[in-house]
């Protein structure tokens, strides 16, 4: 079980992080539309999966627009913003954000935490129990993940540069 901080504060969290070569585990979240989104619906693609705790939230707002930024400019790569926000919350701040790419698509976890428990990001306790710790996941053509990062501080950004650097080496 791996382990965070909040403002400097430990937070524990739930599960095991993949480490590069695993194969990616499965998941379903909830797209605006409300119908489901799986792994497999992203089959043969080359994948950023993005876990942040709110899109309500100036770092995951930041986060957010800076994937949509970089990532539009790439072919062959497809986003997958996943929060605790309900899809009308998320389908709003893309509309008031501008971000309407299809290379980049958010994903709700308010009926399933399979993506949190399955990618040790879930937050076992403390005020932000329930939601993910900010993490980015690099997944291949056959869904195996090559790179991995968990923001030490929930507070902090990943490092974009690094992730799209992987991300495309495998286009």
């Amino acid at each position: 079980m791996a382990q965070v901080t909040l403002k400097g504060n430990p937070v524990p969290l739930e599960g095991n992080i993949p480490k590069p070569g695993d194969k990616a585990p499965d998941f379903r979240v909830a797209k605006q539309d409300l119908g489901d989104l799986t792994l497999k619906d992203l089959a043969g693609k080359v994948k950023i999966l993005v876990a942040v705790p709110s899109l309500d939230t100036a770092v995951c707002a930041l986060e957010t627009k800076k994937f949509n930024e970089k990532v539009a400019k790439e072919n062959g790569i497809t986003t997958l913003i996943i929060s605790g926000d309900l899809p009308f919350a998320m389908k709003r701040f893309c509309s008031t954000e501008g971000i309407d790419s299809e290379n980049l698509i958010t994903g709700s976890q308010f009926k399933d935490f399979s993506f949190s428990k399955n990618y040790g990001t879930h937050i076992a306790a403390g005020p932000l129990a329930g939601l993910s710790a900010r993490a980015v996941f690099v997944v291949d053509k056959d869904d195996i993940i090559r790179y991995t990062e968990l923001v030490p501080e929930i507070g902090s950004e990943p490092n974009y540069d690094t992730v799209l650097a992987e991300a495309k080496k495998l286009v």
